[in-house]
């Protein structure tokens, strides 16, 4: 299906120049990183911006950095680029099984975890692997940079805390201080690419000291369960717990009927999947794999 409507494109050669052009055109502009959201968008007429702003050859941009304590996702990392590092997958398990789950081959190897979070589907991967990493973003315009706490990025369906004139240049995601065990669960209809019915992102820490809980696609955004982590802090992941974690699904998630499942098919499998992932999460921080990594828990 071709766009059949008329807009402008830019290509800036520098931050700097992207930043002006999303200031000159006031809101009306899109910004082009990998497009696999984007274009699909404006080929259905539910987008249809005045200018795009091509950003893939502008300097300025940071790439994958990873430190002792930090990881840098700059805007035109790839999920592609964020599988090829072995350092990643190592320190940040969780995104790395997130990225795997992403699109098809095709699409990781254009997509971008910063235009990811920009599109704000409430079943988007990233979603609840950068909430339980307690990620913060840093977005610029011509009028200077701010950082935005993950927590607070995610304002509604296809909605963000971005406003007009603003760029992701940067998501910057800590290293956890203290061991843990990490699980990305995500149901979908059928093995291949597809998005989710429900998905679950999971850090269990060591001795005891509670775990991270973000869910996805069960909701208007994703969102941490802040319900079920302060039951949880202090205790022991026995099977008693789990269980009754699984119960207090219900009072964080408010899912909807749709293409892709009904809301009461998302209650009852959300409970499921939690109940696998904290299981999971907790075998994987003793040193044993039940399940593969990076693959889904159901299907």
């Amino acid at each position: 299906m071709p766009i059949i409507y008329d807009f402008e494109y830019h290509r800036p050669k520098t931050l700097k120049e992207a930043l002006e052009l999303l200031a000159k055109y006031k809101g009306e502009a899109a910004v082009l990183a990998g497009g696999t959201d984007l274009l699909v968008r404006m080929k259905e007429n539910l987008q249809m911006p005045k200018a795009v702003i091509d950003i893939k050859k502008a300097k300025g941009l940071p790439g994958l950095k990873i430190s002792a304590k930090n990881m840098t996702i700059g805007a035109l990392a790839t999920f592609a680029e964020m599988l090829e590092s072995a350092e990643l997958r190592e320190k940040y398990p969780l995104i790395w099984e997130a990225a795997r789950t992403v699109g098809s081959t095709g699409v990781r190897n254009r997509a971008t975890m910063a235009g990811n979070i920009c599109s704000a589907v409430p079943s988007l991967d990233s979603g609840p692997a950068l909430l339980a990493y307690e990620a913060t973003i840093t977005v610029q315009s011509v009028k200077g940079k701010r950082e935005i706490s993950i927590a607070d990025w995610f304002t509604g369906p296809r909605k963000t805390a971005l406003n007009h004139g603003e760029l992701v240049t940067e998501i910057n995601v800590p290293l956890p201080s203290k061991k843990c065990g990490a699980v990305y669960a995500k149901l979908g209809r059928y093995r291949g690419e597809d998005l989710a019915q429900a998905c679950v992102g999971v850090l269990v820490f060591e001795d005891a000291l509670g775990c991270r809980i973000a869910l996805g696609a069960l909701g208007p955004a994703p969102k941490r369960a802040a319900t079920i982590e302060k039951f949880l802090a202090g205790k022991e992941l026995s099977e008693e717990n789990i269980a009754a974690a699984s119960a207090l699904v219900d009072a964080e998630i408010s899912p909807i009927t749709d293409i892709r499942a009904t809301r009461e098919y998302r209650l009852h499998m959300a409970r499921i999947l939690l109940e696998r992932a904290l299981r999971e999460a907790k075998n994987r921080l003793e040193g044993r794999n039940t399940m593969p990594v990076g693959a889904s828990v159901l299907e």
